[in-house]
């Protein structure tokens, strides 16, 4: 899990820097997919995952910019100077799955994007400090919730991390509200993903006419940092970081 995570971790490294404006999601999703396939000698995840109810899923990675907020399906949008966008990925090696996303903000953007991306990323570590053997779901949920809320923006309840090993979701689920002290009790050796999706505005969401596609109700901005989380003896450890990660807050 430590290899996948990494990897996955690096091929948010590689593209950082071809998220720009004038390029489209479809030409972000074709270098991801290439450099995961010929490079890592990685499987991408997502190409043609099928959950049960779902047409499969027909790109190697998502995209979701501004107000989408999770399972953006690349294609011929451009990005434009003041974009927010989460891309998400997904690799398999050896079995093992690696589940890890940025937010990438092209050129400039608004003080509100920026202040949501960095609050979002704030959010998603202040749940993985919680976890520590002994500790609740619900730990975890309330830890994100009441910070996010705090600053003014709300936490999307219908999507949740999840367990994740030589499946690419599994129980537990990892809702990102809650009660302290509530739900699972974590024990050591669990892997999980802690993903939070924050919007700017009301918390309601609607899915697009693709099936896939996630986007808030009011049009307001969204955002999502994730990272795969093992709870050991002591503690936590993040899977998926590499040299390019991002330093915790």
């Amino acid at each position: 899990m430590r290899v996948a995570g990494r990897l996955a971790s690096e091929v948010l490294d590689f593209i950082g820097d071809h998220v720009q404006a004038g390029v489209s999601t479809e030409q972000l999703d074709q270098l991801c997919h290439d450099y995961m396939v010929n490079v890592q000698g990685t499987v991408p995840a997502p190409l043609n995952y099928a959950p049960p109810g779902h047409t499969p899923y027909p790109k190697s990675i998502c995209t979701s910019v501004n107000h989408q907020v999770c399972h953006g399906v690349p294609g011929e949008r451009v990005l434009r100077n003041g974009d927010i966008v989460n891309i998400d990925i997904t690799v398999i090696k050896d079995g093992w799955h690696g589940d890890t996303s940025r937010m990438f903000i092209v050129g400039e953007g608004s003080i509100q994007a920026r202040r949501l991306c960095d609050i979002t990323y704030q959010a998603m570590w202040r749940g993985i400090s919680m976890v520590k053997p002994g500790a609740t779901l619900g730990d975890i949920g309330y830890a994100i919730q009441s910070f996010a809320e705090g600053q003014g923006f709300s936490v999307v309840r219908e999507f949740c991390g999840h367990g994740i090993g030589q499946i690419f979701h599994e129980d537990p689920q990892i809702l990102h509200y809650g009660r302290p002290g509530t739900g699972l009790k974590l024990v050591e050796g669990m892997v999980f993903t802690i993903e939070p999706m924050i919007n700017a505005g009301r918390a309601g969401i609607r899915q697009l006419g693709d099936g896939w596609t996630i986007v808030t109700k009011d049009h307001s901005l969204s955002a999502q940092w994730e990272h795969t989380v093992a709870v050991l003896e002591d503690g936590f450890e993040v899977l998926t970081v590499s040299a390019g990660s991002p330093p915790p807050p």
